[in-house]
């Protein structure tokens, strides 16, 4: 394959409570308040995106991508239940018509992770008008969507789910299983969104990302693992079959034991989250996806939390290998988005650095890193 597919997808990834600062109407920011044990940090100013979105997009152009992937945060849209912003829905759509403006393609995401705070207290997905609630602020932002080809209505659903657990200060070695009760109902506020925007916005490809994890069995753990796949990222993936698309976010690969997941080999690299350096993961990631499907597949996040960026080169350099050998083995896979754009919160610290772009946390000021512009010219080329 000299070339990628005509129309392929080249991209980073950010979201808006990880970049934008000061998301005081969210749940997570109330979580950093009030110091909950999976949140030492708070993200506080963030790396100050909302007032420098444009300088982001201006590096991610000037670098050669086509296409960039961002949230829009609820918790500004509806800082208070059936309280509607009107700056909050004008700064996103100067967004979209930014990134059009710019060239990049915006793979716009309705939901990152991040709720109003009333959205939490209310009770979350398991409160009776949850999937209402969802699709009354899906409906507030649909103006917003004119020119912007692909929609995520939810990141991550089956990461989202195991909220409950860490709540409940779950602490068990790795992430907690996904609440079913929650899952299920994200499947219902996917399904319901996906609906909505096929009737009123029919221009949009409609899709939503899972975290998939390379699950691979130890000897005599093939079925422990079947259900800890179906378990953790299968039904979520199910849930995707009549989509447009399917996101895949891989990261690394997951042993798994007679007795469940295992840590990562002694010896073996660990990058900054202390997961696995696995940078084939994302080949096996996509194949499944796109077998338990049917859809098409876009690659909406991967990348290495790493402070070297030489490293960082070289895992990405090894996953897309494994990304085209996949699809040369005939899985169709649409596009490819870096994560991240920038250095900034993951989700309780700063400490892990995906970035293609260093930002000095005090004056803001970016720093592309050397991954930038390679990655960049490594993407589609104009046909002669």
């Amino acid at each position: 394959m000299d070339n990628w597919p005509a129309g392929f997808l080249w991209g980073a990834a950010t979201s808006a409570h990880q970049t934008e600062g000061d998301n005081r109407n969210s749940d997570w920011w109330s979580f950093e308040q009030a110091g909950l044990h999976f949140v030492p940090e708070a993200s506080g100013a963030a790396v100050d995106s909302y007032r420098r979105w444009e300088q982001d997009m201006d590096l991610l152009a000037g670098a050669g991508f086509s296409d960039y992937r961002f949230s829009i945060e609820w918790a500004r849209i509806e800082p208070s239940r059936g309280e509607l912003s009107s700056t909050a829905l004008e700064h996103y759509g100067a967004m979209v018509r930014g990134a059009l403006a710019r060239g990049l393609r915006p793979l716009v995401t309705l939901h990152h992770f991040t709720h109003p705070l009333w959205f939490h207290e209310a009770g979350g997905w398991l409160a009776p008008d949850a999937v209402a609630d969802f699709c009354r602020y899906v409906e507030a932002v649909l103006p917003l969507l004119a020119g912007v080809e692909r929609v995520c209505t939810i990141n991550e659903p089956n990461i989202l789910a195991i909220l409950p657990a860490l709540l409940a200060g779950d602490d068990t070695h790795g992430l907690p299983a996904p609440d079913l009760a929650t899952g299920t109902v994200l499947i219902e506020a996917h399904h319901a969104v996906r609906e909505l925007l096929r009737e009123r916005a029919p221009h949009v490809r409609v899709g939503w990302s899972v975290a998939c994890q390379s699950f691979e069995p130890e000897l005599g753990a093939e079925d422990v693992c079947a259900r800890l796949a179906h378990d953790r990222e299968g039904r979520y993936l199910e849930a995707a079959r009549g989509d447009a698309w399917i996101g895949v976010q891989s990261y690394t690969r997951t042993r798994v034991g007679i007795d469940g997941p295992l840590p990562p080999p002694e010896g073996a690299r660990l990058t900054l989250t202390g997961w696995e350096y696995a940078p084939r993961a994302l080949g096996a990631a996509v194949r499944t996806a796109a077998r338990v499907t049917g859809v098409p597949v876009v690659v909406t996040e991967n990348g290495l939390a790493t402070d070297d960026d030489a490293l960082r080169r070289a895992y990405t350099a090894e996953a897309l290998a494994a990304l085209r050998d996949a699809m040369a083995h005939g899985v169709d896979v649409q596009g490819y988005f870096h994560w991240s754009l920038l250095d900034n919160y993951e989700w309780g610290r700063f400490g892990p650095t995906f970035g293609l772009v260093a930002v000095d946390r005090t004056t803001f000021e970016r720093h592309p890193k050397p991954s930038l512009s390679w990655l960049g010219a490594l993407g589609p080329r104009p046909p002669h």
